[in-house]
């Protein structure tokens, strides 16, 4: 009978080891939804250009300088400098608003395959390698959990002057930081304009440089001036970009992916006027 009792919990406590684990089974339970979500994605059909199109667009901000302005500062220039309690401010108040960042891989996923982005998303870019972007900008992202995408001008890299620009090292730690690294030509040369010579030092070359930076892909570019020849888009794709951005400008109804929609957020707005434009430039229900 001792021995029957014996083999008896021997057996049950084989099963109990043989057993997963509460823990082990929302574990494989999570790694199982990864998994799926990636076959999903992987497998999902691209939505056509009228499907893009027809997506409520997501607002994405456009800065360049955040400082104060000085005397020598043309009218013009004004409208692409804010003060950096201003920009304090206007963080402040998207956060306070609820609004999540988004990166430029979310966006796309959810133009072209629908996938769906967090309550209130909007996309923070910054154009033209100011060093102000990293000292001013990125830390105030990080203090709202915001994370931004940073256009950059390769030939600026490293360079001090009136307007000091960022460094290798700063680059690398934006993207380290889990920031998007994106390209914005090697000396801001209007897109319209480019020559077949361009394509290598324009795009390409400024391409390898980010890449060998940030050790990532470079993917997606933003136009100097919001300027894009809708003749030559088809050639963002063949170098790699899956997605490029203007700035307020119509979008072209063939390639929406390489003209999505940006404002920039001048620096005379106060929180409220960014937040009204917000509203009056992007949350329109396409019909």
């Amino acid at each position: 009978m001792k021995k029957i009792l014996l083999y008896a919990t021997f057996y049950t406590l084989l099963l109990t080891a043989c057993q997963p684990s509460k823990a082990s089974k929302e574990k494989a339970a999570i790694t199982n939804a990864t998994e799926t979500v990636k076959i999903d994605s992987t497998n999902a059909k691209p939505a056509d250009n009228k499907t893009i199109l027809n997506r409520r667009e997501v607002p994405v901000l456009c800065y360049h300088q955040i400082r104060n302005n000085i005397a020598s500062d043309s009218k013009r220039a004004h409208d692409d400098i804010i003060a950096p309690d201003k920009f304090r401010e206007h963080m402040k108040m998207l956060a306070d608003s609820g609004y999540h960042s988004i990166l430029p891989d979310q966006l796309y996923n959810y133009l072209v395959y629908g996938t769906k982005l967090p309550e209130k998303p909007i996309m923070i870019t910054f154009d033209d390698t100011d060093e102000d972007q990293f000292t001013v900008g990125n830390t105030t992202l990080k203090k709202h959990g915001f994370k931004g995408v940073y256009f950059i001008m390769t030939v600026s890299i490293g360079r001090k002057g009136r307007i000091n620009y960022m460094t290798k090292e700063q680059i690398k730690q934006l993207s380290d930081e889990g920031n998007t690294i994106a390209s914005h030509t090697y000396d801001h040369k209007n897109f319209a304009q480019f020559t077949d010579e361009d394509w290598k030092t324009q795009i390409d070359e400024p391409t390898k440089k980010l890449e060998e930076i940030t050790g990532k892909k470079v993917q997606y570019f933003a136009y100097p001036y919001g300027v894009y020849k809708s003749s030559t888009l088809h050639k963002l794709k063949e170098h790699g970009f899956k997605a490029a951005f203007i700035l307020s400008t119509a979008r072209d109804e063939n390639y929406p992916l390489y003209t999505i929609r940006r404002i920039i957020d001048p620096g005379r707005y106060t929180a409220k006027n960014l937040y009204y434009s917000i509203n009056k430039s992007f949350n329109k229900t396409k019909s």
